[in-house]
């Protein structure tokens, strides 16, 4: 084989190894009803990266008992995470800010009703990382907790559950 052979092969290969990627494009969604977060708050109510979701924080809000306004912010979730082409079992990470402290006795009643709901939209173990931040006064009148959450498209079609042993 001749050198010039060789440099035009390497150099293909070189070449083909050189290629970028484009950027994932960024979509704010804006599903129906959420016009005024974006038109007065000036914040979008979901972005999609790629197939990342983030959903900004819904709170649970209106009239009825506490499990009511828990369940009714869970479906404000699973509506929203529908506009970005997702579903409630894609969501990988949410994040709840609840109005009590938590050494208080009222923060541990609240989170024990909160769980029993919680476990009602994520049944199956496949549990998304969570981070629940207490004692935070919310923008919004009368939601005892407001949940933020990331979802990545497709994810919750292929789950696995990776649990290390401890060490002895």
């Amino acid at each position: 084989m001749s050198t010039r052979i060789i440099c035009h092969c390497l150099l293909v290969l070189l070449c083909t190894g050189c290629a970028t990627t484009p950027s994932p494009a960024k979509t704010i969604i804006i599903p129906a009803g959420y016009d005024r977060a974006y038109d007065e708050y000036h914040y979008s109510p979901v972005v999609r990266v790629g197939d990342t979701v983030i959903v900004s924080g819904i709170p649970a809000g209106g009239t009825g008992t506490y499990e009511e306004q828990i369940r009714r912010m869970f479906e404000r979730l699973k509506v929203t995470l529908a506009a970005a082409g997702a579903d409630i079992s894609d969501v990988v990470e949410i994040t709840t800010f609840h109005q009590n402290v938590k050494d208080t006795q009222a923060f541990d009643d609240e989170f024990d009703r909160f769980l029993k709901v919680y476990d009602d939209y994520f049944p199956t173990k496949d549990y998304p990382a969570w981070t629940a931040v207490g004692g935070i006064t919310l923008l919004s009148p009368g939601a005892p907790v407001e949940m933020r959450a990331v979802a990545v498209v497709g994810s919750g079609k292929h789950v696995t559950v990776k649990r290390e042993s401890a060490a002895h």
